[in-house]
């Protein structure tokens, strides 16, 4: 019949410490000695070494409480056999044969009920008669040597407590009743019958006096099958073991924790009965080299038992495990498991970096001192600082991935990183595309398009990007997650999820817009050469960019973590340093030589105006404008007009007059398409044409 839940062993301390026959039942230390000394008894039948208990003594007890709820049936049938003898009386030998043998025979297999006794005394204490039956195995009950008639009982047995010593029958040989139970007798602590070579429960129930005679019925359970486990209690249901051992192995709690071994891997001689039956292994991030499937539970009892024998220090030094390195959750040896940080590799690469940033940040005070410049003018020096602002931005990515990365760093990463791209190319496509549009141009009129209105079409871009970013942090922040290199070492990496994902094609489709237009752009000619430069710059971008997409991906998919700092280095200084290289170092070199204030030469060769650049920007002109020059160039426009509708009126008139026959030969003659025939005046005004178109095909 199966007893209640186990309950956890620090939650039965306290009713353990009832049972010490002790004035002070609540003193832990002598509870546990005495755990330790019914430990000892244990490992001594476990290995047959019960030559010294069994020549002195018939039986060994243990001071350890078990749950008895699962025998409950058996404990009834004693209250039941002690009831009938009350009624029947004690005086007939028959009556108690029937009644103890009655004990044994109906018990049932799970009961396990080896031995039963009814015994008669009289009020001195003397034997009147008794009876005693055992079973061993299957086999029927036998009659074995009862207490001896006409003496008291031996005192030495578990089951039996004299009268003269206890008139309630109640003794330190008994367990506390638990809270609660309605019982008439009381289990006995589990004891080692040396005759019987097998561990015994009993419970005693007395017979009231009648008729000037006392009684006792007792019934032994034999408890060989049951467990110890000296590991804490687990709540896995397992009643069979007894609860009192329960946190008294001997590992190291610090860096070791108990595994129970159960009884089929231990070859004792009592089934489950036997110390030491766990194993010690390291927890969570330690390690034992020499024992890494953990140390033995009989050794290490038997170190702790030379440990109270000779007052050892440090007993349980051999037994402990070892830390492993940081950032190991298991490990089977010293061996590091994080990546290691090159450090002062990783401090040049940001001095340099920084101090990038810093002369980016000089060179935009530069060109706000040098606006006025002819260099810089031309190139719309608003647009110059926006650019040199991103470039700087991008630097600073090389300071958030700097450290170990956690949240804070990583969106400082995605910010860095997308806005300083955003703010650069887009201030440079905007002055790529005013180009383009000036180009375009087919006919004499001037496109301008200013600044400030470029600004207005830059504004909605940086804008998207603003509000894409603040979503982002906001409503899923970037997070380190942890990942491991090519050797297995482990180091934080920022997490790359569907919002990196479409922000990459966001980018990669701007800067195919901007190969488009760069492309475009590739026969136009500006002064000091920008748009070409800025085209290279655009190119670059987008080389550099695809490089290394690769290189992370498929060629280093799992570099260490210096190596990932190398190549953000290497992508920053490709991309970023290029572009103000590209952008800005020709006109430093223009204002340091003092050219800076002079025109292209190769421009003013290809007859551009002096007073508009391909950039789209108007300059101010040096003087006042020559009005006379102004109106001959648009005179020459409107001659040139007017003699093509003159031509055109005229070869209208002779092509569909039927009055005016063509003469052989000439100019509107139908069949002259031969290599030495004469062309005709629309074929060659066509031809003028065609070339006016392509000497102002250029913006202007």
């Amino acid at each position: 019949m199966g007893g209640p839940r186990r309950m956890s062993s620090a939650l039965l301390l306290p009713f353990a410490l009832l049972s010490l026959p002790r004035a002070d039942t609540t003193n832990a230390t002598i509870y546990r000695e005495e755990l330790e000394s019914s430990l000892r008894l244990v490992h001594a039948v476990a290995t047959g070494a019960t030559g010294a208990l069994c020549v002195t003594q018939r039986y060994g007890r243990l001071l350890a409480p078990l749950h008895a709820a699962r025998w409950d049936s058996a404990r009834a049938r004693a209250d039941l056999a002690a009831n009938l003898l009350h009624q029947l009386g004690l005086e007939t030998a028959e009556i108690l044969m029937a009644v103890s043998q009655g004990l044994v025979l109906g018990a049932s297999p799970a009961e396990r009920a080896v031995g039963a006794r009814a015994l008669a005394l009289r009020s001195d204490g003397v034997v009147n008669s008794a009876v005693a039956w055992e079973r061993y195995g299957t086999a029927d009950p036998v009659a074995v040597v009862s207490p001896q008639l006409e003496k008291p009982p031996d005192p030495e047995y578990p089951w039996y407590v004299s009268a003269h010593n206890s008139d309630t029958l109640r003794s330190s040989k008994f367990m506390p009743s638990p809270p609660g139970a309605t019982m008439e007798g009381w289990w006995t602590y589990p004891y080692y019958s040396c005759e019987a070579k097998r561990w015994l429960l009993s419970y005693t129930v007395p017979v009231a006096t009648i008729r000037g005679l006392k009684g006792v019925v007792s019934l032994d359970i034999d408890i060989s099958n049951l467990e110890i486990n000296q590991c804490e209690d687990a709540e896995d249901g397992n009643d069979n073991q007894i609860y009192s051992f329960h946190g008294t192995h001997k590992c190291p709690n610090e860096t070791t924790y108990c595994e129970y071994k159960p009884n089929r891997e231990v070859g004792v001689r009592h089934s489950g009965w036997a110390r030491g039956m766990y194993n010690c292994r390291c927890r969570p991030g330690y390690y034992s080299t020499n024992h890494p499937e953990g140390f033995n539970g009989s050794l290490v009892e038997v170190a702790y038992q030379e440990y109270e024998k000779n007052r050892l220090e440090n007993w349980n030094e051999p037994y402990e495990c070892l830390k492993c390195q940081p950032g190991c959750e298991t490990c089977r040896g010293p061996e590091p498991c994080l990546a290691t940080y090159n450090w002062p590799f990783r401090i040049s690469l940001l001095v340099i970096s920084v101090s990038c940033a810093v002369m980016t940040v000089c060179l935009t005070i530069y060109t706000r001192h040098h606006r006025r410049v002819k260099v810089f003018r031309v190139a719309s020096p608003v647009f110059l600082s926006i650019t040199l602002l991103g470039c700087a931005i991008m630097y600073m990515e090389m300071a958030a991935i700097f450290p170990v990365l956690d949240r804070y760093s990583c969106i400082a990463t995605k910010w860095t990183r997308h806005m300083g791209f955003c703010i650069t190319y887009t201030a440079l496509l905007m002055k790529t595309w005013r180009v383009s549009l000036t180009y375009r141009v087919k006919s004499a009129h001037k496109l301008k398009l200013t600044d400030k209105q470029l600004l207005q079409w830059m504004a909605p871009i940086l804008l998207i990007m603003l509000v894409y970013l603040g979503t982002w942090t906001l409503s899923s922040p970037p997070d380190a997650e942890v990942i491991t290199d090519n050797r297995g070492l482990k180091f934080k990496q920022c997490t790359y999820n569907w919002w990196d994902h479409s922000l990459a094609i966001g980018e990669i489709l701007f800067l195919l817009w901007g190969v488009r237009v760069c492309y475009r752009v590739r026969h136009a000619e500006s002064l000091y050469n920008e748009a070409r430069l800025i085209s290279i710059a655009i190119y670059n971008i987008f080389t550099v960019n695809s490089l290394m997409i690769a290189f992370h991906l498929l060629i280093l998919p799992r570099a260490g973590p210096d190596i990932k700092y190398l190549l953000g280095f290497i992508r920053t200084q490709l991309s970023t340093s290029t572009t103000v290289l590209l952008v800005f170092l020709p006109k430093v070199v223009r204002v340091a030589r003092g050219t800076g204030d002079t025109w292209d030469s190769r421009s003013r060769a290809r007859g551009l105006p002096a007073a508009s650049s391909l950039n789209g920007v108007g300059l101010v002109p040096d003087e006042p404008p020559d009005l006379y020059q102004e109106n001959e160039e648009l005179k020459e426009e409107v001659q040139k007009l007017a003699a093509q509708i003159e031509f055109m009126k005229i070869v209208q008139m002779e092509m569909h007059n039927r009055h005016l026959r063509p003469r052989p030969g000439g100019y509107f003659t139908a069949n002259t398409t031969g290599a030495g025939a004469p062309q005709s005046p629309m074929h060659q005004k066509t031809v003028s044409i065609a070339q006016d178109n392509t000497e102002w095909a250029g913006p202007v």
